[in-house]
């Protein structure tokens, strides 16, 4: 008895061991990720007198000066409402094409669809700058620029979803589609009632990464949003904390330009907090078959 105890204690220290090896690494590369939104945060609430006065890991006194000069020199409520309708409606559009698309390269049958799924691949190997000038032309000669459809339609054409889906869908179980075969569904009810509902952590994992990818973007946002008001946040923050900083609307400007950062940041890391969970289960049940 007393030798079972001793080696079940030996191999829980030996755990523990390995647990705290894995982990402390982990947290300090968690707290250098960390310290400059920290930085960022701490620096948005300081006074301009003492943001270059000195190194101050705590803020000796706290102002929502910044906070209150970005919202009123920007139209920072319009540019917020323009990123949410953008972000939400490419994630909306890019997991509805995905998951259809996605089911059928993995679950239908039919001359050359491993070839169109290669095909579809491949293009991630294409850079995004190679594209941008054809799509910039077409948004320019449909006169649909400034708008939310030249900032919605063009990132729906995105591979990732559809190889998400590719691969949640391969390795998900035949049976249960064969049962509702049986049960009269068609194949669309089938997708509908049976593979979709089911396909929740690839549809989550897929919602994150696509919300902050397109919440992020700069490039095609700042080419096809001519008008002030069709800016998005990051494109009209980035337009603000560059002539901020050179100090047109206060004696450093470091301040406003954090704040209007902190607020680009914010939804996002928000989002990604409240829905971590469901990524972490997403990104561990979706398959890797080819």
């Amino acid at each position: 008895m007393n030798r079972a105890h001793s080696i079940v204690s030996t191999r829980l220290s030996v755990r523990s061991l390995q647990n705290s090896i894995i982990w402390f690494p982990g947290a300090v590369v968690a707290l250098l990720w960390l310290f400059p939104l920290y930085w960022m945060f701490v620096t948005s609430v300081k006074p301009d007198r003492l943001i270059l006065a000195g190194i101050d890991l705590i803020p000796r006194e706290i102002t929502w000066e910044h906070y209150q000069t970005v919202v009123a020199d920007t139209p920072v409520v319009r540019w917020f409402t323009n990123s949410i309708v953008t972000s939400t409606g490419v994630v909306a559009g890019s997991l509805v094409l995905g998951s259809l698309t996605g089911y059928a390269l993995a679950r239908m049958h039919f001359p050359g669809r491993n070839v169109i799924f290669w095909l579809l691949i491949s293009s991630l190997m294409i850079p995004p700058e190679m594209s941008i000038v054809p799509l910039f032309i077409g948004v320019l000669r449909l006169g649909v620029q400034d708008s939310f459809l030249s900032l919605i339609i063009p990132p729906l054409a995105s591979v990732f979803p559809v190889y998400l889906y590719r691969q949640f869908f391969l390795s998900f179980p035949t049976e249960l589609e064969d049962a509702a075969a049986i049960d009269g569904c068609s194949r669309l009810g089938t997708f509908l009632r049976v593979a979709l509902p089911l396909a929740r952590p690839a549809t989550l994992a897929g919602a994150i990464l696509i919300f902050t990818s397109n919440w992020n973007s700069f490039l095609w946002p700042l080419l096809v949003a001519f008008k002030t008001e069709w800016k998005t946040l990051p494109v009209g923050m980035a337009v603000y904390t560059q002539l901020d900083i050179q100090g047109t609307s206060t004696q450093s400007g470091y301040g406003e330009a954090m704040a209007a950062v902190a607020i680009v940041a914010l939804p996002t890391l928000i989002f990604f907090l409240v829905l971590q969970r469901y990524f972490i289960e997403g990104v561990t049940q979706v398959g890797i078959k080819g």
